[in-house]
């Protein structure tokens, strides 16, 4: 006889959170932060749920040496408002890698996540950090090496504009 497909939903108690680490030594701002995007809302689940939060805890680490391609790392601008009036800041990206270079990924992140509190809860599970050590140890988290995915991922010192 037929039979009915049903839509499967992942209820709270079935969900498992993974711990992942990626190394962005080299890496394109952009195609990082897409990566860390589909991770941290579990499309590359086989169960994946819009409403409920069951991407994975994703820690990166040498935020400090991410790359742009093309000559943004000069001519790209980051505005801030503080919804005072003539508040308006701007800065580059080669000002911020002095002192938050963790800033620029977490950017490129939070707006391919989206706005409401889904994306902001998803966002909570991002740890970004500036060298090579973090504290997340004692959850063993699994390497994920993205650079390898796809040539066009890094960006080689001699390619470099």
């Amino acid at each position: 006889m037929f039979t009915l497909n049903k839509t499967f939903s992942l209820k709270k108690s079935e969900i498992e959170k993974k711990w992942m680490l990626i190394d962005a030594t080299d890496m394109i701002v952009g195609r990082l932060a897409s990566r860390i995007a589909l991770l941290l809302k579990g499309k590359h689940k086989p169960h994946y749920t819009p409403h409920m939060d069951c991407g994975d805890n994703i820690i990166v680490i040498n935020a400090d040496k991410i790359k742009f391609t093309g000559k943004k790392m000069k001519n790209k601008i980051y505005y801030r408002h503080s919804e005072y009036i003539g508040s308006l800041k701007e800065t580059t990206p080669q000002r911020m890698m002095k002192c938050f270079p963790e800033r620029i990924l977490g950017l490129a992140v939070k707006r391919m996540l989206g706005r409401g509190p889904m994306a902001r809860q998803r966002f909570s599970n991002l740890y970004i950090y500036k060298n090579d050590t973090h504290k997340h140890q004692g959850q063993k988290p699994k390497i994920l090496d993205v650079s390898s995915w796809n040539t066009k991922n890094t960006i080689n010192k001699n390619e470099q504009v």
